[in-house]
């Protein structure tokens, strides 16, 4: 029987699909460390995830049973993507299962600090009565920033204009504007005309400090930004010291360079104790409805992989849609890109009087995956053939 590892805390939902299809889940609350991760993978097929966990090379090298990671969130730069491939594992996310969720807290923050509500509800709780209007707006007529234009961003986008917002954006890559969204040609022309700033950058590294203090001091003085992207992206020590001095008038921070590894652990933050930075820990997706579709998305992606070795949508691995067959074998060989595999991996099957149900061809950068469907049972003598091959990365046989 495979074997299913979960950790910090997922959906019921995935231990219930990956349980249905025959596999065992052990279930962990908590993130583990290197070490503990590499013990826990012993005989372990399966690993889902969410962002606390790490993968690193030396966890994927020292997990020889593992076949697929899923990644029970959007981010998936906590794994070792290239170590993972190289040694033949998939790994699959959930890009879109949480874009809702994150674009309600950030247009639930947006109108919290433009009417200072962060400030108020603490004057409140101190016995303070502090009825004014000094500093509270509407974010009707003002300028929402966007940066970084992908599925929370654009999503973003319309919900703000639907609320009478002006909405411009800046991304590296070449977007289309939604509504009445305008493209900025440089980030500093949004830094300078945007009244919120907002950040939904991915993961990759080249993103870490790519919001320090020059970015800062560029937007307009009494702005506000949001962090709901990556905990390494903004130099939370200059936004502080910004922040104190009036040049930006309020933040709301969901990710953070370091976080605790799990529920009640204490965080510490220079932003803590400023009464109009709204710090949330790491709850941008954490609703029900998106962690039920997390859970559901993910799990279905690792048992389809499992049974038909379908990659579509992996992170790592060529992709291929795959649905389940009945009558045939399925032979899905991973391998390194190399001229001729194909030729080789067919010269073996004819070798053993192996005839050619279906097969389909995949490359992506340096690794290749066909899958081949055949109509004889399988002979352990070509196995052993196919995986001696020197371009094999990895090979899997599937009724």
């Amino acid at each position: 029987m495979l074997r299913a590892l979960l950790l910090e805390n997922l959906h019921p939902d995935a231990t219930e699909i990956l349980t249905a299809a025959g596999i065992e889940v052990i279930n962990h609350g908590g993130a583990m460390d290197e070490d503990e991760l590499i013990e826990a993978l012993q005989g372990v097929q399966i690993l889902g995830i969410r962002s606390k966990t790490h993968v690193t090379a030396r966890v994927v090298a020292n997990a020889p049973d593992l076949i697929a990671v899923g990644a029970f969130c959007i981010g998936t730069n906590q794994i070792d993507l290239e170590a993972a491939a190289d040694r033949g594992v998939a790994v699959f996310n959930a890009p879109f299962s949480n874009t809702r969720s994150v674009v309600e807290i950030a247009i639930a923050d947006i109108i919290s600090l433009t009417r200072r509500q962060s400030e108020f509800d603490k004057s409140m709780h101190d016995g303070v009565w502090n009825k004014s209007a000094v500093g509270a707006h509407e974010v009707r007529g003002r300028t929402l920033g966007i940066i970084g234009y992908g599925n929370i961003g654009t999503q973003l986008s319309v919900l703000a204009e639907s609320l009478g917002m002006s909405v411009v954006f800046y991304d590296t890559a070449e977007k289309l504007a939604l509504g009445n969204a305008r493209r900025m040609s440089s980030l500093d022309e949004l830094l300078q005309t945007a009244d919120v700033v907002t950040l939904h950058v991915d993961g990759r590294p080249g993103n870490a400090g790519f919001f320090g203090t020059r970015e800062l001091d560029r937007m307009k003085r009494g702005a506000i930004l949001l962090n709901l992207s990556r905990g390494f992206v903004v130099d939370v020590e200059g936004l502080r010291d910004r922040i104190q001095s009036g040049h930006i008038s309020g933040a709301a921070i969901d990710v953070f360079p370091t976080e605790p590894k799990k529920r009640g652990d204490t965080f510490e933050s220079p932003l803590r104790g400023l009464s109009n930075v709204i710090l949330t820990p790491h709850t941008g997706g954490s609703t029900e409805e998106a962690q039920e579709a997390i859970g559901n998305f993910v799990a279905n992606k690792l048992r389809d992989y499992l049974s038909t070795g379908s990659t579509t949508l992996s992170v790592n691995l060529p992709n291929l849609a795959l649905e389940k067959t009945t009558g045939v074998r399925r032979v899905a060989h991973l391998h390194r890109n190399t001229p001729g595999v194909l030729a080789a991996v067919n010269s073996t099957l004819s070798a053993h009087d192996t005839n050619i149900e279906g097969q389909l061809l995949a490359t992506r950068g340096g690794l290749g995956y066909v899958v081949t469907d055949i109509g004889a049972d399988v002979s352990p003598v070509m196995v052993d053939a196919l995986r001696a091959m020197d371009q094999t990365v990895r090979l899997r046989v599937m009724d």
